[in-house]
């Protein structure tokens, strides 16, 4: 427990992360990656240049001072950041490491202000948060070993089959190579595929949404093939379009994540999917019609047209239901979409259809997709009345925000 003279010390740097915060966590990455280059096999190089960690990290250092005499509030943000350190690798030995860096980052940063009473508060409050990490992480580790069919670290899967979907989206599926058993998932769950690249000095390591139901003997991941490979996440994309083929084995994590669908509800869920976001989506849709054949679904789903809308076919299928209605908006559609109808309606999906066409007052909605795509749907759907505890989403990647005044303590 820490003591009232060191909550108050922290408390008072608040304001000072609000304004450098960022500039902190960007020195910080500098000096740790400067020091110890081997955690590059670890972190997104990709986060990393587009600057998106550095925010992340931002977000939960201030999240961390501002209620730094009640962890428990920020418990949730712990526990998602958890899911992800468990899926990368991130040990306890790695929060010493981290530690060091951060209190030295904090120093060049704001130099003279950083007194060593300042510092010492820092330490004292970075030791508590750390535990809270490391508690959270152990018990994670320790559920995902000893599941049934379960493992640590990672695992040696072999590409069963390889399947292209759309013009920028083709599907892996991957078997264990040992053939034995694999854990189940929750629906919206991913798992971290580590890669080793010719050429490329450290490995890289991603992590993709599973797009097919739990309960398989096989994992299944829908990956998009962003362009050019001039930045990590186009080398990475690249790399498993262009190089690896049916047979070539993979290193896998056990599935991982707390965007998940929650089963314990019967009202009627309205999915919505932007682009490669429609990968937990399918997910979660083929589970509620396998575990609960009489809820209500609306499955909404926005593509610039029928070139790069991957499983399309699949999802028809599934909305043969009486209890799915599935809707395609097309924003870009070609002649050939027009004639032979390929989607639902031209245009982007608004707060006045969703008013009109969704359950608002009583539906549960999830939302995966760009980030401007889920910025309009989570104001639309506040416009329209619903509660936050109704609103559930996934971004690929470090946490965001998508709501400007929340990006100070949304991590």
């Amino acid at each position: 427990m820490l003591d009232q003279k060191t909550i108050d010390i922290i408390k008072s740097t608040v304001p000072v992360l609000e304004i450098h915060g960022e500039a902190i966590t960007t020195r910080f990455y500098q000096l740790m990656f400067g020091n110890h280059p081997e955690l590059l096999h670890i972190f997104n190089h990709a986060n990393q240049k587009q600057r998106r960690q550095q925010k992340a990290l931002a977000g939960a250092v201030y999240a961390a001072a501002a209620y730094i005499d009640n962890l428990e509030a920020i418990l949730p943000v712990v526990k998602q950041i958890g899911h992800k350190h468990r899926s990368l690798g991130v040990k306890s030995e790695h929060y010493p490491i981290v530690g060091k860096h951060l209190l030295l980052a904090i120093k060049d940063v704001l130099g003279d202000a950083a007194t060593d009473e300042i510092l010492a508060a820092w330490e004292k409050a970075y030791g508590e948060i750390a535990n809270a990490f490391i508690s959270v992480e152990a018990e994670m580790y320790e559920e995902a070993s000893n599941q049934q069919g379960g493992w640590d670290d990672f695992r040696n899967f072999v590409v069963d089959r390889k399947v292209k979907e759309s013009d920028v989206i083709t599907s892996f599926y991957l078997k264990a190579e040992d053939g034995k058993e694999i854990p189940t998932f929750l629906p919206g769950q991913y798992i971290s595929i580590k890669l080793e690249i010719d050429g490329e000095e450290y490995t890289h390591i991603r992590q993709y949404s599973l797009s097919d139901a739990p309960g398989k003997d096989y994992y299944r991941i829908s990956v998009k093939k962003e362009a050019g490979t001039a930045n990590p996440d186009g080398k990475v994309s690249n790399f498993l379009h262009n190089q690896v083929k049916e047979g070539d084995i993979l290193k896998v994590s056990a599935p991982a994540g707390d965007f998940v669908l929650d089963m314990n509800h019967h009202t009627p869920v309205v999915l919505l999917s932007g682009g490669v976001g429609v990968t937990p989506m399918l997910s979660m849709l083929k589970t509620v019609v396998n575990a609960q054949p009489e809820r209500k679904i609306c499955f909404i789903h926005a593509a610039a047209n029928s070139n790069v809308h991957a499983l399309r076919d699949e999802i028809k299928e599934i909305s043969k239901l009486e209890t799915v209605d599935s809707i395609v908006f097309y924003d870009s559609p070609t002649e050939d979409d027009r004639i032979n109808k390929r989607f639902d309606v031209e245009g982007f999906v608004t707060k006045e259809w969703l008013g009109e066409n969704v359950p608002v007052k009583e539906g549960d909605f999830y939302f995966c997709g760009p980030v401007p795509f889920m910025r309009a749907i989570n104001q639309a759907l506040k416009d329209l009345g619903v509660s936050e505890d109704r609103i559930h989403f996934e971004f690929f990647g470090p946490k965001d925000s998508l709501e400007e005044q929340e990006e100070r303590i949304t991590v």
